[in-house]
């Protein structure tokens, strides 16, 4: 146990009321592996390091090394236009739309969740009530008539809608249900035995509840702010243990092969200056052009999520949380322990 970081973490975790858990490992051991708050606050049920954590947007990775899986099959083309790879109607989608621009937020098409017009997530729900979401394509009634928000390419706009169509091509290329496929195909693969896409109304035991917490001091669980079970773009749980066993797999190419794997790690897009996105994942660069982290984050109504590969240091971080927010604060303490290393 590395004291220095596991010191840093705690005077966070104190600051902030941190509620969740953190693993911190290098290729030869396990740094920090540390609990913290409760997964069920009513109970007064500790969270520990083999509870189950949603990660929100983080599993966005688990749908882009699954389109990889069926490109390096032969299955898809990274090339394919939605056409191509959907029997569906999407009247006023530009029909240059592939595979990659979805892959990469720079499709264009109109989300169902956009940041620019809404602040407040559980907003979808009111029209549409979250336990109608159960499958992929119960999602499609809230974007699929919509027109497009840029034109195909033009820049990168983050986009939930895209990364659901996504899921909907595995589907129809694999023949399998998207979180079938998942558990078979990634999860199997790379031995995380804890972790799965649960449906809110069938958790498994040690699954942290998610809460939000009110300014009047009062607070609620997520169950009536999230779809019932998650999908293509989100809402898949995990433990810390399990998404560093996913870091260690796609990394040693058990998921693909180590093309495929160059593809889905390649800045295929800049969002920032030091900031770009792959295939499914955002890469950090330093002022030399040197890639210093392959990193994740999901934030959800009573989920905060973040965790990173440092590829020059063969390290894993994991943070997760069942609070609106929280896993920045320790990344970014835990980052900052690092950041000789990292230099």
């Amino acid at each position: 146990m590395n004291k220095n970081l596991l010191s840093k973490i705690t005077e966070i975790q104190k600051k902030i009321d941190f509620s969740g858990s953190v693993l911190v490992e290098d290729k030869e051991k396990v740094l920090v592996e540390k609990s913290f708050g409760y997964r069920n606050r009513s109970d007064q049920l500790k969270n520990n390091p083999a509870t189950r954590f949603g990660i929100a947007s983080g599993c966005k990775l688990f749908t882009a090394i699954a389109v990889c899986q069926l490109v390096e099959k032969g299955k898809i083309s990274f090339d394919s236009i939605l056409s191509d790879c959907l029997d569906m109607e999407f009247k006023h989608f530009d029909d240059k739309v592939t595979v990659h621009h979805l892959l990469t937020h720079t499709s264009g098409i109109p989300d169902y969740f956009d940041e620019d017009v809404m602040e407040d997530f559980e907003e979808l729900w009111v029209t549409t009530p979250m336990y109608h979401i159960r499958k992929l394509k119960d999602f499609l009634p809230l974007f699929q008539h919509e027109h497009m928000k840029n034109q195909v390419g033009e820049s990168f706009h983050y986009n939930n809608a895209g990364y659901i169509l996504l899921g909907l091509i595995v589907e129809q290329a694999s023949g399998l249900e998207f979180s079938d496929y998942v558990q078979t195909h990634i999860f199997k693969k790379a031995n995380m035995k804890d972790s799965g896409y649960f449906s809110f109304d069938s958790l498994p035991s040690n699954t942290a509840i998610g809460y939000i917490d009110q300014p009047d001091g009062t607070w609620k669980t997520n169950i009536y702010s999230l779809p019932v079970k998650g999908g293509s773009d989100g809402g898949a749980f995990v433990t810390a243990s399990d998404m560093a066993k996913l870091w260690k797999a796609l990394m040693n190419h058990q998921l693909l092969n180590e093309n495929y794997t160059n593809k889905l790690l390649s800045t295929h897009t800049q969002v920032n200056e030091s900031g770009f996105y792959g295939y499914g994942v955002w890469i950090k660069k330093n002022t030399e052009n040197k890639i210093l982290k392959y990193h994740v984050m999901g934030y959800d109504p009573g989920v905060s999520f973040h965790s990173a590969h440092y590829p020059d240091i063969s390290m894993n971080v994991i943070v997760c949380s069942n609070k609106c927010d929280g896993a920045f604060e320790i990344m970014k303490g835990i980052e900052e322990e690092l950041t000789k290393t990292l230099k």
